[in-house]
């Protein structure tokens, strides 16, 4: 299925929940109003000219200028061999999108990072805690406001540049 196959049969599904494609022919990008992201990744998975099993990365862009943070799945069908991503933003103050662990297990992972690295909270989780940073760290590092601390714990954060001659 092209991509204007599939943006026409989500526009025609769920209307002005989905909007403009914003991404190239052979991998496009569609954005997604935040609160209908688990009910669209529901529909392109069960959809029978769609199938799109397997949400291949999902990760977060902070736009401190746009107030939002915007989660992008990357999904694809082994079917039909047809990919796209989607593209659901959430306010940056009070980050939080539906879950997508129903609909593809390998979202409870995905989300945790993202959780972690950026603060998204997904409603719905099972285990939403944080993955790679210690549970009592402060901040979320991709943030672009994040500032690292000077020390963690005793331990110092900060290190010499490996790239100095």
């Amino acid at each position: 299925m092209e991509a204007a196959e599939i943006h026409n049969a989500l526009r025609a599904e769920f209307d002005h929940a989905i909007g403009e494609e914003l991404g190239a022919e052979e991998w496009p990008v569609l954005s997604v109003e935040g609160a209908r992201i688990a009910e669209v990744c529901t529909f392109l998975r069960d959809h029978e000219s769609l199938q799109m099993d397997c949400l291949s990365n999902l990760t977060g862009v902070d736009l401190p200028d746009d107030n939002q943070i915007q989660v992008h799945y990357n999904i694809f069908s082994y079917k039909f061999r047809h990919q796209l991503t989607l593209c659901a933003g959430t306010i940056r103050l009070d980050p939080s999108l539906p879950t997508t662990c129903g609909v593809w297990p390998a979202a409870n992972w995905l989300e945790r990072e993202c959780f972690d690295l950026l603060g998204v909270r997904f409603v719905g989780h099972p285990d939403l805690r944080r993955i790679l940073m210690p549970e009592d760290w402060v901040g979320h590092p991709l943030r672009k406001d994040f500032v690292e601390p000077d020390e963690y714990h005793g331990i110092s954060t900060r290190r010499e540049s490996l790239l100095k001659l």
